[in-house]
């Protein structure tokens, strides 16, 4: 019998129709299709001995591509990575934090060049800032009937085992909350593929009039939204980044008035605060622009406030103007404390309350990475810069197993002999208390916030989840 002939890419051969330029660096010939009566593709076609005369050049918007240089008048005009015109929900800054950037410390040494008494100096300042709080979370961890079958499949790797137990908790804490059912608005901020929508929506079976927003700054690969064509639900996806996001200009929430339930699976960092600032601020009158008032302003209206609430409570045939609060709950998985930027924290004024500064949130920060020492393999990864928020290659959608942006031992590593477990209760109580000052806002905008653990270490070493609910509601 004789042997089936080897195809071209086991040869390493050009295959028929395709491109005939030879990649050194992939040891094999470029795939691209190529045009009738062409031997190489686009990308490649300056290496042709008939279009020698013509030369490519990289797009000025985006150098990962080239171009004909006589025809980049024209290409510009058309280029995915052209300038859009912005939608009405795109407000510039609307979610950033400080303005003057003269409170953010300048030239920071890395923590393994510090003085050993600076160290020391900034280990007290947090034990005592921590004393107060309560330091032990209270276990939620929870499921839901929804995942059941997808926990019991035994096709599951042990890392889509751990992301189902994490979206069984988040999702269980939802309902837990009240928060699952007809005529609701659920955004989901740093959506990846959308998977955490997926199960709500499939929770909530056949509920009316639910809308889902699902917000990623970056093009997504694998979404599982496109797969939900019920009328029942809309989803819809915003490529935006949340720093820009107004909700109260999302067309479907401006013109239906449903409630909102801000989720979150794993959400990185800034993007955290960014996220509690644009669900706030979407409460209206209750906006970010009235704590950066000064005290006294700020005084005023809040004696003001009470004053209308008064009113109110009386039944006076005064009017007072109805305000319409739609955020009826936030669920978000906490991570990635040491990608936090002071510039858009939302704990502030928690941090200052304590008599703590830029500075000290800037080392803080640094060494929560310390939490998870040992937990994971080490990656090369130096925290002496804070990596992109957003970017693909150094942050995933799912972050724990394989994801989980790690720390480089050697690039944080503290003077003197602080063990492994010191270094871990040291970094557990950072994330503490950056978390608390996030609470914190919350609470002074009229939530009743909680923060739990609701899953295993084990599973998820970020394993903290932030919910909370209108004060009223609660």
């Amino acid at each position: 019998m004789a042997a089936s002939a080897p195809t071209p890419r086991a040869t390493g051969s050009k295959a028929e129709g395709r491109c005939g330029y030879y990649v050194a660096k992939k040891k094999r010939f470029c795939r691209m299709v190529v045009a009738a009566g062409k031997r190489f593709c686009g990308e490649h076609a300056g290496a042709a001995e008939e279009e020698n005369a013509r030369k490519r050049i990289l797009c000025p918007l985006d150098p990962k591509h080239t171009v004909y240089e006589d025809q980049l008048a024209k290409h510009l005009k058309k280029c995915n990575s052209r300038e859009k015109p912005k939608p009405d929900f795109f407000v510039q800054d609307i979610n950033a934090g400080l303005k003057d950037e003269t409170e953010i410390p300048e030239q920071l040494v890395p923590i393994s060049s510090l003085p050993e008494e600076q160290l020391e100096n900034l280990i007290m300042k947090l034990k005592k800032a921590s004393a107060g709080l309560n330091s032990t979370l209270r276990d939620q961890i929870m499921s839901h009937p929804a995942l059941h079958d997808a926990l019991s499949d035994p096709k599951n790797g042990d890392s889509a085992a751990k992301h189902l137990k994490q979206q069984a908790s988040i999702l269980g804490n939802i309902e837990k909350l009240k928060l699952l059912g007809p005529r609701r608005c659920f955004v989901e901020f740093g959506a990846g593929k959308g998977k955490l929508s997926h199960w709500v929506d499939i929770a909530l079976k056949d509920a009316e009039e639910v809308h889902f927003i699902l917000v990623e700054k970056v093009t997504t690969r694998f979404k599982v939204d496109g797969k939900h064509r019920k009328k029942n639900a809309v989803f819809e996806r915003l490529q935006i980044d949340i720093q820009h996001l107004c909700l109260n200009k999302i067309p479907v929430l401006s013109r239906e008035k449903l409630p909102v339930v801000g989720i979150g699976k794993h959400l990185c960092g800034v993007a955290t605060d960014l996220a509690l600032r644009c669900l706030v601020g979407a409460c209206g009158a209750h906006g970010e622009e009235r704590s950066e008032e000064p005290l006294a302003k700020r005084r005023r209206n809040d004696e003001a406030d009470r004053d209308t609430h008064a009113v109110a409570e009386e039944g006076s045939d005064r009017t007072v103007p109805e305000q319409w609060s739609p955020v009826a709950g936030i669920v978000i998985a906490l991570c990635c404390h040491h990608r936090c930027d002071w510039r858009h924290y939302v704990g502030r004024e928690h941090f200052q309350a304590l008599g703590l500064g830029a500075l000290e949130f800037h080392y803080f920060q640094r060494m929560s990475s310390w939490a998870t020492c040992g937990l994971r393999d080490t990656s090369v990864e130096a925290l002496g810069g804070t990596a992109r928020r957003g970017d693909p290659s150094a942050d995933s959608e799912e972050h724990d197993g394989g994801g989980h942006p790690v720390t480089d031992g050697l690039a944080e590593s503290p003077p003197g002999c602080l063990s492994v477990e010191e270094k871990k209760e040291l970094g557990r109580l950072c994330k503490l208390l950056i978390d608390h000052g996030r609470a914190e806002y919350l609470r002074r905008h009229g939530f009743r916030p909680a923060l739990q653990r609701y899953t295993e270490p084990g599973v998820s070493p970020e394993n903290v989840l932030l919910t909370a609910v209108p004060q009223a509601s609660a």
